[in-house]
């Protein structure tokens, strides 16, 4: 149990920050155009900062994981062979692939870079993870369509080589994320497999007669509408027991296109998780669990964990994503009194809010909100920087250093 990895997403250097400080022991980056997420905001990644967002994680003794996972057309291998350098010089610590030309490319132009094997490699059973394995691969991240049985028996057939589990987040429709709907919808300019989904499985259809081409009828699945084909999100908190038995090392949870708060929040849920079943203390995995209802989601399922797939494993009540809290803001400093805030949605003053931290959370409110120039404002708005004198503050007056605000709703319907 002592090497168990909590590995998450870094989709920019604000959330790689963030995963670090609230428990991941390693995380996952990648270059634009070989990464199956392209990512809109933030302090994006790309070959002019990877090195220094790497030097961030070494520098907090954490592990960086490369993406080098899409399935590569020839022009992408040329463009790889360019960017080689940019890889070596960043120094990650494995890269992960899915191609065998990409996997060619890799092991001969850096010979010693341990390679990982993306969950896009559709690995199922023993003889692939054994045929990577004879190849040179050092990890498999496994299919998701596969139960805790199966997992125990690949790692007793081949115990030599690490297992990585994806065991949170999105989940797409298609086997092990090999879809074409956003290709074909979109005459091919947003490709699912080069970063750039639409999630058209989210979408709600319609039936349309050939003769009656301005006629649609809706395809009537549930009195809730037409969502057929959208599935909850993956959520194995309390599963972590059983896949440590089976012989899994790292646990992935998806995510870089998702919010810091997103990455906060999960990565301390699986973190103490993690740490209990270590320590051998109790888990309340129920509480967890609705701390992880605080994030946006789908509503959660075990997927193919325990063998058949759950009967509720579809969402065809909404295609949204749904939380049970607003998160508000980043404390990012002191002065005095108040808290240097960013924020991420309005707060009005007087507000109840939950903040919480790496180690804490507290319930308070703001008695007082001022802007950058010293005047009073009854609402801090989205995106703009304040200064916040919350009361009480308690355990986090002096320990504020990465937290987060967010707005609880006491009476959510959230999923």
């Amino acid at each position: 149990m002592n090497n168990c990895e909590l590995l998450m997403p870094a989709g920019n250097i604000e959330k790689l920050k963030t995963s670090i400080a609230y428990g991941a022991d390693a995380v996952y980056l990648g270059l634009v155009d070989y990464s199956l997420r392209t990512m809109k905001s933030g302090s994006v990644i790309d070959r002019t900062n990877i090195k220094s967002a790497v030097d961030i994680a070494h520098g907090a003794g954490k592990k960086v994981y490369c993406t080098v996972n899409i399935f590569a057309h020839n022009s992408n291998l040329r463009a790889l062979e360019e960017d080689l350098d940019v890889i070596k010089d960043a120094n990650v610590d494995a890269v992960i692939v899915g191609d065998f030309g990409v996997f060619n490319i890799i092991k001969r132009s850096m010979p010693d870079m341990p390679l990982h094997i993306s969950t896009q490699a559709n690995t199922l059973n023993y003889e692939a993870v054994q045929f990577w394995k004879d190849l040179g691969a050092s990890r498999v991240i496994l299919a998701r369509e596969l139960s805790l049985k199966e997992i125990a028996e690949i790692h007793e057939k081949v115990p030599d080589i690490e297992l990585e589990s994806l065991i949170h987040g999105s989940q797409c429709v298609s086997y092990s994320g090999r879809c074409l709907l956003s290709d074909f919808m979109t005459k091919g300019e947003r490709r699912a497999n080069k970063g750039a989904c639409t999630q058209p499985c989210r979408w709600s259809y319609a039936l349309m007669e050939m003769t009656r081409p301005d006629e649609y009828f809706p395809i009537e699945e549930t009195e809730h509408g037409t969502l057929i084909l959208s599935p909850k999100d993956l959520c194995l908190i309390k599963e972590l027991p059983g896949l440590i038995k089976a012989g899994v090392h790292s646990f992935k949870i998806e995510g870089r296109t998702k919010s810091m708060y997103y990455a906060a929040v999960v990565a301390r849920a699986y973190r103490k998780a993690l740490d209990g079943i270590k320590n051998n203390e109790a888990v309340d995995y129920d509480d967890l669990v609705e701390e992880l209802k605080k994030v946006a989601n789908r509503g959660y399922t075990t997927g193919f964990v325990n063998g058949e797939l759950p009967e509720d494993e579809y969402n065809y009540v909404t295609n949204k994503a749904h939380s049970r809290a607003t998160f508000l803001g980043v404390i990012q400093g002191k002065d005095g009194e108040f808290f240097k805030t960013l924020m991420k949605f309005k707060m009005n003053l007087g507000e109840r809010v939950e903040i919480f931290s790496p180690e804490d959370d507290i319930v308070t409110k703001s008695v007082e909100i001022k802007d950058i120039y010293g005047n009073s404002l009854d609402v801090a708005n989205t995106n703009q920087e304040v200064f916040i004198k919350f009361e009480p503050m308690g355990r986090l007056e002096n320990n504020y250093e990465n937290a987060i605000i967010r707005s609880v709703k006491e009476n959510s319907d959230a999923v």
